[in-house]
């Protein structure tokens, strides 16, 4: 990694003799003052690359090789309509001041967008959203989730109906973020269950390719940073199992990969975990859902109880882009905290619905 220029040094030699003293104080004033120009300009390519409304520059365009600073100090887009703000705004109204407020905590943080259908209007919505943020000088995160056998048959089942209808939607959604910036998480569960081997082996590869596709899609905006899903450190714990999946997938052409979206493994073992998948891939960038672990993971019981609404969680690390480490681009929430997992049980409803008293279960 280069630093910025040191100027080499300048002598003013034989103006000190003959009695030109005058003449040799101010050329070396001069010189220091144009020394001190030049430092000045020049750009520190270590220190934090904070990006304002009116910036122009692209992204880095891919996770390997990257210099640390790609997300550094960006701000993140607030949604002024999310679940949580609603939830605010109602409670409010009612006279519930301090459930409010503590739901205040979600509303007021940066938390991910998911598409996860193909009602009509959805590129609208995507459209929307960037150009709002793109308004607001701040970067929009986006959840991309309609893979065709979307969650193998789980809690969260659905998708695409064939790999037409995925590419078409892809594609939609790609036009609808052109000229504008936009940090996209790319399928959650996706690669890590078919490396799990929920689908058969043919499927698994037509999944891959959707992916890689996407990623070129997406990726052909060059305000456009993608992040393919790789899992959490408890799922497929040996990093070297996902090298393949994650190569066909296109990670190459991809900005990164994201890791503990929608799980609650502790920041530190999601860096941990990052950091050796990154070696293996050879130095690409990553990305941490830390909306919901700040107490870390439930103990594994019966059933889906460790992963599917568990109770006692909190929530984790507010989002930034500063994240200290080198290879994270970003803690994020991209699970929206509050929403649930899926209807497992204690009165929770269907996966991806608001829950309040969920959510006022992580706020404490």
């Amino acid at each position: 990694m280069s630093r910025h220029a040191r100027p080499r040094g300048l002598l003013a030699r034989g103006l000190l003799s003959r009695g030109l003293w005058p003449l040799a104080a101010a050329g070396l004033s001069l010189v220091l003052v144009i020394t001190a120009i030049v430092v000045l300009s020049s750009r520190d390519e270590d220190s934090p690359v904070v990006s304002g409304p009116t910036a122009e520059s692209a992204p880095a365009p891919s996770g390997a090789g990257g210099d640390g600073s790609r997300l550094a100090g960006q701000p993140l887009y607030v949604d002024p309509n999310g679940a949580a703000a609603e939830q605010v705004r109602a409670w409010e109204g009612a006279g519930r001041q301090a459930d409010a407020a503590r739901i205040r905590r979600i509303a007021d943080q940066p938390v991910a967008t998911w598409f996860a259908d193909d009602r009509a209007g959805y590129a609208d919505r995507a459209r929307q959203l960037v150009t709002a943020a793109t308004a607001a000088g701040r970067l929009p995160v986006l959840t991309l989730y309609h893979i065709p056998d979307r969650d193998c048959s789980g809690q969260s089942a659905g998708g695409a109906a064939d790999a037409t209808a995925y590419r078409t939607w892809v594609r939609a959604i790609a036009t609808a973020l052109q000229g504008h910036r936009a940090l996209i998480v790319l399928e959650p569960d996706a690669i890590p269950q078919a490396v799990e081997g929920c689908l058969g082996a043919r499927a698994a590869q037509e999944r891959y390719a959707l992916l890689a596709e996407a990623v070129g899609a997406l990726r052909a905006n060059p305000g456009v940073l993608v992040y393919l899903d790789a899992g959490n450190p408890t799922w497929i714990t040996d990093p070297s199992r996902m090298l393949a999946a994650l190569r066909s997938s296109g990670i190459a052409k991809a900005s990164g990969f994201s890791l503990n979206v929608a799980n609650f493994e502790t920041t530190a073992d999601n860096v941990a975990y990052g950091n050796r998948l990154s070696a293996l891939l050879g130095g690409a960038h990553y990305i941490v859902d830390t909306s919901r672990n700040g107490n870390g993971p439930a103990r594994k019981g019966a059933g889906n109880q460790h992963w599917c609404n568990p109770p006692g969680r909190a929530l984790g690390d507010p989002p930034t882009t500063r994240t200290g480490v080198p290879l994270a681009d970003a803690y994020l929430w991209i699970k929206r905290p509050g929403e649930s997992d899926g209807a497992c049980g204690n009165g929770a409803p269907p996966a991806g619905q608001w829950w309040p008293e969920y959510a006022l279960g992580l706020t404490r």
